[in-house]
């Protein structure tokens, strides 16, 4: 004879609602407003000290005096400090160079990328499983710094903005998102166009990329991020001062308190504060990822964890 045992019956949801499981329950008031604080919480320790970086790029030499450093409450307004660096010293310069570095490099490594990509995501294409464990033999295997320093040498690339962009142009984790993301197309939809007669180049172009916008949004974003806040090779690989990018004046500025060619006479004479110039310096660092960041937010999590589930 079998027991029979009774299973708890859940209760209604409010209003007569579907019951629900535990974990799918309406949180209380006290939890949202738990959430709530905690949120509030990171986001001020976040926007806090760029609030005090910007206020103080802002400040005059008196109003940084006045508050023996680090301005929190804005004073006296003045736009001195960018005017001065933005009026064609080291500055704009390597402003100017780290903006092309970044466009032609992100441009070079996503073309790379997403024809590796592609090629690695066709499973039935030649040399297609020796090609995929060589990149990933490249993960956790490197030659090390001194033999990179000479293979870049040897080519002769150093003093030359290609040492800006070759040594790192490739990361093998993007091109894995992107391959993950290219074999979870349909692939009726490539089939039907080979059957159209379209190649390879063709069915990459109007059919498996404008699918995959999302992915390639968040792809260009981290090697857009990646060259514009690089240094490393900067100081490993160049000599010449007036061709280093942002990053290495900011460093040259904030680090080693090196003024800016240009700025020097500026702060002794007292028309300038070399604290606010060194955050200035910062804000010019920050704007461009702060800007474009929003606008591929969105495609974070489609671009992302559809790339690297399917891969």
């Amino acid at each position: 004879m079998t027991a029979v045992i009774d299973k708890p019956v859940p209760k209604p949801g409010r209003w007569g609602a579907p019951p629900r499981p535990v974990w799918e329950e309406r949180p209380s008031q006290v939890g949202l407003a738990s959430k709530g604080l905690v949120l509030g919480l990171a986001c001020l320790a976040i926007l806090f000290p760029l609030w005090i970086v910007i206020v103080t790029s802002l400040s005059t030499r008196k109003t940084i005096d006045e508050a023996g450093g680090l301005v929190m409450v804005p004073k006296d307004i003045t736009f001195i400090a960018y005017q001065e660096l933005l009026s064609g010293g080291q500055v704009t310069r390597a402003a100017i160079i780290s903006v092309l570095v970044t466009l032609v490099g992100t441009a070079f490594s996503m073309t790379v990328s997403v024809l590796c990509a592609y090629g690695l995501s066709r499973t039935g294409s030649l040399g297609h499983r020796w090609i995929l464990m060589t990149l990933l033999a490249t993960m956790f295997f490197s030659a090390g710094l001194i033999p990179t320093y000479l293979l870049v040498q040897t080519l002769g690339l150093t003093d030359s903005y290609l040492s800006l962009i070759l040594p790192s142009a490739i990361s093998v984790f993007n091109i894995l998102v992107l391959r993950g993301f290219f074999m979870g197309i349909s692939p009726e939809l490539t089939d039907s166009a080979r059957i159209d007669g379209a190649g390879d180049f063709r069915i990459l172009w109007q059919i498996v990329m404008p699918l995959s916008r999302a992915v390639i949004a968040v792809i260009t974003l981290f090697y857009a991020v990646g060259y514009w806040s690089a240094w490393f090779n900067a100081s490993l690989y160049l000599n010449d001062q007036d061709m280093m990018p942002l990053q290495n004046v900011m460093i040259q500025l904030v680090q080693k308190q090196e003024a800016p060619v240009g700025l020097g006479q500026a702060i002794k004479t007292g028309q300038l504060s070399g604290l606010a110039v060194q955050m200035a310096v910062m804000v010019m660092a920050l704007l461009p990822v702060a800007v474009l960041s929003p606008f591929v937010q969105r495609h974070f999590k489609k671009g992302m964890l559809t790339g690297a589930v399917k891969g």
